[in-house]
């Protein structure tokens, strides 16, 4: 094996091995909104409104589903190694509630205390109740339509 051969032979093993190595690096992956901890400690009930906050911190992630008075902020850091899936290392939520008038009643803080896993549950989704097939569905109403006893209706008397 000559000098220029057991080079060339290094040099490939090197960069074979760094390829390899490379795929089991950490990727750290940060969403949602940027949290400064001076700012989000500057809301206070009482004291600032709808108005202070959005120009404080600006628009929220996203406002209540149900009720417009509630304003989220949420950041979450995620990590995960090479092909697996991301899992959740830290999240924030500030939620900010605000009475009709447009003022601030609460402010809450939370964390990945109240990350909930959602695991789906194979291709059909388990209810209470009856398991019957398509055709029992379907014709499981033959006889039963006019039956003493299967109407709401008294018969006359």
């Amino acid at each position: 094996m000559t000098v220029r051969t057991a080079k060339s032979f290094a040099l490939a093993s090197l960069l074979a091995a760094s390829a390899l190595v490379s795929g089991c690096g950490q990727i750290v992956d940060r969403q949602g909104y940027i949290q400064d901890p001076v700012l989000t400690a500057a809301i206070q009930p009482g004291i600032d409104n709808r108005d202070s906050v959005a120009g404080t911190l600006g628009r929220p992630t996203f406002v209540g589903q149900f009720d417009q008075r509630d304003w989220y902020y949420v950041t979450r850091t995620t990590k995960q190694f090479g092909f697996n899936l991301p899992r959740v290392a830290d999240q924030s939520v500030l939620h900010i509630r605000f009475d009709d008038a447009g003022n601030v009643t609460t402010v809450e803080r939370s964390g990945v205390d109240k990350v909930a896993s959602i695991e789906p549950y194979a291709d059909k989704t388990p209810t209470l109740g009856r398991d019957r097939s398509f055709f029992e569905e379907l014709f499981g109403n033959i006889g039963t339509v006019g039956a003493p006893g299967a109407g709401t209706n008294p018969t006359p008397q």
